[in-house]
């Protein structure tokens, strides 16, 4: 395990050092050129599409598909990820999060167009997701099918093991055992079973309560903690722009750290352009699929301008040096960290509020991950919703993996769910690149009817697009 956890770092670093940090932040330049700053300019609108209800009773709406991507986006990284990264990269890595989720607001626009573009009719509704439109508008299932099998390691093996484990390392404090991972794997595995094995329309129902009241509850206690410590936020906030293009800190690798944990965390926390959200995105029942790329660009700026800024702002105001907390092999003690700046401003309390907060956001991102799994097997396999014996053996799988992460070691599950996540974003990018014409078609459609004072109705062939299941 050694030796494989050494092999998977050396991958991430190469990956995160040199391709992902050009291809995510050109893409997502691109995308926004394209779209004319799209996160920017129909912020509003996003904002707007969200309450509008499904027309078909058996679909998902808008708002339960937000919140199925939003409980996948929002989890342990926004709280252990955030940490980390300042602890490793410095307060700077704040800034170059909210970079990469700004211009990857448009990235989460145009693979989410692309997603509900070409769904797929299913018995509950409609599916799809990068793997489906990479079939349908590239003509290669072969590399659909490796995007799947990417992205079936990534989310029920890399990201669910990486979120049991960061919840096993809060809670374990609270457990005088030395069994207690054993004993909080177990747990969390059978409470995510429960869900799991409910299938899709459990999970949604499930993560549309808990996503808005956990989060609205994190960031109102954060705001608390910077109006107690409001004299410290102008220096907090200059920490954060001075550690970005601080060019003194390269030689020492400062600078870089910060570049590269910014990033690396703000992709593993928004999520946006590694073609996840579009499998949620798929499922939502909407008159023009512009609508749901809006629905889906607003949960990057909800996952990282509001939940990851709460955790900078909450740790960084507090006052807690930060240098305590990274040992002699730079190895970094996030949850002692931010356990620490919470208990310096609420005493006993912050402790046990912190790990109610991940203990609820790592719960709804197992759920979430798992319906992301779920679509993908469908691709491989088509008929493995309706085989009651695969799909049953295959949740318990999902179940198993949630216990085992439990037990890995820090820098093996972040190392692991940062490769997986690498691989399926050097797939769905430059397919995205590829097919972006026709979001942005759609979105010019889009605009022509709302300036005409319509609602908008999507029609595929008044862009072009022949063979899709819907849009006809």
């Amino acid at each position: 395990m050694k030796v494989f956890g050494e092999i998977i770092s050396s991958v991430s670093g190469y990956l995160y050092g040199y391709i992902l940090i050009a291809l995510l932040i050109a893409a997502g330049l691109y995308f926004s050129v394209r779209t004319g700053f799209i996160q920017l300019r129909l912020l509003r609108e996003s904002i707007r599409v969200i309450a509008e209800p499904k027309k078909d009773r058996d679909s998902i709406s808008s708002f339960q598909a937000l919140m199925v991507s939003t409980a996948s986006r929002v989890g342990t990284g926004n709280i252990v990820g955030v940490t980390g990264a300042i602890l490793a990269g410095g307060p700077g890595a704040v800034f170059w999060m909210w970079l990469i989720a700004i211009i990857g607001g448009a990235s989460a626009f145009v693979e989410s167009t692309l997603a509900q573009i070409y769904k797929k009719k299913g018995v509950d509704g409609s599916y799809g997701g990068p793997a489906y439109y990479i079939k349908q508008a590239l003509k290669v299932p072969a590399l659909g099918g490796a995007f799947a099998i990417a992205l079936i390691a990534t989310y029920m093996g890399g990201f669910n093991a990486l979120a049991s484990f960061n919840l096993t390392d809060f809670v374990k404090a609270y457990i005088p055992s030395e069994n207690a991972t054993l004993i909080i794997g177990a747990i969390v595995a059978v409470l995510a079973g429960i869900v799991i094995f409910g299938g899709g329309k459990r999970i949604s129902k499930i993560t549309q309560v808990l996503v808005p009241v956990m989060a609205l509850a994190y960031m109102l206690v954060a705001l608390i903690v910077v109006v107690m410590n409001l004299t410290s936020l102008p220096g907090v906030i200059g920490s954060i722009f001075k550690g970005a293009f601080n060019l003194q800190a390269a030689a020492g690798g400062l600078f870089g750290a910060a570049i590269m944990n910014g990033i690396k965390r703000g992709l593993y926390s928004n999520e946006a352009g590694i073609g996840s959200a579009p499998n949620a995105a798929a499922s939502a029942d909407v008159s023009h699929p512009v609508k749901q790329g809006l629905v889906q660009m607003l949960s990057v700026f909800i996952d990282t301008l509001l939940i990851c800024s709460s955790t900078a702002f909450m740790i960084l105001c507090s006052g807690v040096d930060p240098a305590g907390y990274v040992d002699a092999n730079g190895n970094t003690m996030n949850a002692a960290y931010i356990q620490a700046s919470l208990n310096s401003n609420f005493g006993e309390f912050g402790g046990i509020f912190i790990t109610l907060a991940l203990t609820l956001f790592a719960y709804t991102t197992l759920v979430g991950n798992y319906y992301y799994a779920e679509m993908n097997i469908s691709y491989l396999y088509k008929d493995a919703l309706k085989n009651k014996v695969f799909i049953n053996c295959y949740r318990l799988i999902a179940v198993v993996i949630i216990f085992l992460g439990a037990q890995f070691s820090a820098g093996l599950a972040w190392d692991l769910a940062d490769v997986l996540m690498g691989f399926m974003a050097l797939i769905n990018v430059p397919v995205c690149v590829i097919l972006g014409g026709k979001a942005f078609d759609a979105l010019k459609d889009y605009l022509s009817q709302k300036s005409a004072g319509k609602d908008p109705e999507f029609k595929a062939s008044d862009i072009g697009i022949r063979d899709t299941d819907y849009w006809q």
